[in-house]
């Protein structure tokens, strides 16, 4: 028996064992870095106009105490770790109306665009069939929602983070406030992933997804410093700059990463994608497990694009032990049914609209 048959049948003996390869493997089947590398441009996009605008309202806010405007400023800066540093001198982003004009629309294209991207990324991981996804229009309104309350609440606790940051809490009241952070941030996160999903998912199927997602997040801003202490700081000025530019989509590509492998892992758990059988992504000559078959008839269903049209999935495995050929088709709920063979055949039919 060769080694990879043996891993296949001590996943299958011990399901909870193939858990971490079934995320990576339906990471892959989606193209998760795909969906992530489009998060992080227009998360990149967005970041500078919303901290011009951000500069700009806190100098109006506190015209009058511009040492407190600057700790807050410097402070809130820190919590995106490959640039805080860089801003030596944070009045430079503040301006007048021009500065607030800019900020505002730069903002607001980038976050859409990060909004409508995270959607993409959500209905691809649960499977949402493309007829049932919010049409550009609603994508974009959906996306107001987004920014509205998940983005409001991020900017929300970074800036609480930044005060807090301010001012000297002592070890007890640093980890309390880390500890804070990560709740906080965990109902955040849930809030994004039921928002921005076409399926109906619960807390519950949400939540463990998005707390790895919170103290991923936190573990980002706290050890990002790494990174500008021992590139950013050795580097000259000219190289200085690339490093910047290239630590900081590193930064927003790590965590739009972070994002998407929470998205999976939900996923995976609540659909019971797993296991996977270890040679399905390289070869045709591989016995499919229940998993293999689940992630591959829902990936076919998620391409119907209209309501009226039949995507049917079929697996033939000549050298398996599951028994006869089954069909598996699209529901309603777009839940993806295990199917019980091999190789798959997508039979596209289209229902008879004779009146």
């Amino acid at each position: 028996m060769s080694l990879s048959a043996r891993i296949d049948g001590f996943q299958r003996r011990h399901p909870a064992t193939g858990f971490p390869l079934a995320v990576v493997y339906k990471f892959v089947d989606d193209q998760g870095a795909y969906l992530a590398a489009l998060m992080a441009y227009y998360a990149f996009i967005s970041l500078f106009p919303l901290l011009l605008l951000f500069a700009t309202g806190l100098g109006i806010v506190l015209a009058d105490n511009p040492e407190l405007q600057e700790r807050i400023l410097d402070s809130a800066l820190s919590q995106i770790p490959v640039i805080g540093g860089q801003l030596e001198q944070p009045e430079q982003l503040s301006g007048g109306v021009p500065a607030i004009t800019i900020g505002v629309l730069g903002s607001l294209y980038g976050g859409l665009g990060v909004a409508v991207a995270a959607q993409n990324a959500m209905n691809t991981v649960w499977a949402v069939p493309r007829n049932e996804r919010p049409d550009p229009i609603r994508a974009r309104l959906r996306g107001l929602v987004l920014l509205s309350t998940v983005g409001t609440a991020v900017i929300g606790l970074t800036v609480i983070n930044g005060v807090a940051a301010a001012f000297e809490l002592g070890t007890a009241g640093r980890a309390f406030a880390i500890v804070g952070s990560v709740v906080l941030n965990t109902g955040v996160f849930t809030a994004a992933f039921r928002i921005g999903t076409a399926r109906d998912v619960t807390i519950r199927q949400v939540l463990p997804g998005a707390l790895g997602a919170a103290v991923g997040w936190q573990v980002l801003q706290t050890f990002g410093s790494v990174y500008v202490q021992h590139v950013i700081g050795n580097a000259s000025a000219t190289n200085g700059v690339f490093a910047v530019v290239l630590g900081l989509l590193a930064f927003l590509y790590i965590a739009a990463l972070l994002m998407v492998m929470c998205l999976e892992f939900n996923a995976v758990r609540v659909d019971k994608l797993f296991p996977r059988s270890l040679l399905t992504p390289f070869t045709d000559n591989v016995q499919l497990t229940a998993g293999d078959e689940a992630a591959y008839a829902a990936q076919a269903q998620a391409q119907r694009s209209k309501g009226f049209q039949d995507i049917a999935v079929t697996f033939d495995n000549p050298a398996g032990t599951h028994g006869a050929d089954t069909v598996a088709t699209d529901e309603p709920e777009h839940s993806a049914a295990p199917a019980t063979t091999d190789a798959d055949v997508i039979q596209p039919v289209a229902r008879d609209q004779t009146p």
